[in-house]
């Protein structure tokens, strides 16, 4: 029976999900850059998004479940740091987080077709390490967004595991959160690593449900190493106790 329903879903994926994900992709990024150009970017650079993402996941039929919400204040600006399982953070966080945000993002992903030219527009942060005077650029954008009262979210391991298991943390998301001192939210992601594999069926979603964990936002306890020493080792913690048992790591 499992056998079976997986060539369903297969059969399901390529015939339905597929055509009305590549439309609503197109369509998608089409509007964010036009309504960037024209527009407010802050609203058509995350509401089409979020929208998107939440056509994707529902046209695939995984289930979502959000815990948390309540610990954010709408006033507030966060640095929101998550554990990274797969390419389907992507849509969980973008669908289901609630929240106005830039991304922290990989500047390889401004070369996906449609894609990366939609994010450009919404001037979501490609962090790029190319030399030191870009890596420069790629703060200086970062800590502008974060002064105009807009979130980020960045995925602190710096790219999707390989095995589900969390790893270590770069400090670049709570050096800027100590610079403008600004709380720290915790996400912890299960299920999408069961969904996207990073290393498995590169062309297959698998089903499985996702969970987005809110955690209480971390404050800072002043300015300097021990503010960014204690926002990371808190972040870790606090993610790594909510990962499925399977998932989680010592020592990271």
């Amino acid at each position: 029976m499992r056998k079976k329903m997986k060539i369903l879903y297969r059969i399901y994926q390529l015939f339905i999900a597929a055509p009305i994900i590549l439309v609503a992709t197109i369509l998608t990024a089409v509007v964010v850059v036009i309504g960037c150009t024209f527009g407010n970017g802050h609203f058509w650079g995350y509401w089409p998004g979020k929208i998107w993402s939440r056509v994707i996941v529902h046209t695939l039929l995984l289930p979502v479940r959000v815990e948390g919400r309540e610990k954010l204040s709408k006033k507030q600006s966060y640095v929101f740091v998550a554990n990274h399982q797969g390419a389907f953070d992507i849509f969980l966080i973008y669908g289901f987080l609630g929240r106005n945000f830039k991304w922290m993002m990989k500047h390889e992903l401004r070369q996906i077709p449609l894609v990366g030219l939609a994010c450009q527009a919404a001037h979501h942060i490609f962090v790029d390490k190319r030399s030191a005077g870009k890596l420069r650029a790629t703060y200086e954008q970062a800590r502008q967004t974060l002064r105009d009262g807009m979130s980020l979210v960045v995925f602190p391991e710096g790219s999707r595991t390989i095995d589900g298991k969390m790893t270590a943390f770069q400090r670049g998301a709570f050096l800027l959160a100590d610079e403008m001192q600004l709380p720290v939210v915790p996400l912890t992601i299960n299920g999408s690593f069961n969904v996207k594999p990073r290393t498995k069926d590169y062309y297959w979603v698998f089903w499985h449900p996702m969970t987005l964990t809110i955690h209480e936002p971390i404050m800072p306890i002043g300015q300097g190493n021990e503010n960014v020493r204690q926002a990371m080792s808190l972040s870790k913690e606090a993610i790594a106790e909510a990962l499925d048992e399977e998932y989680r790591t010592q020592g990271v």
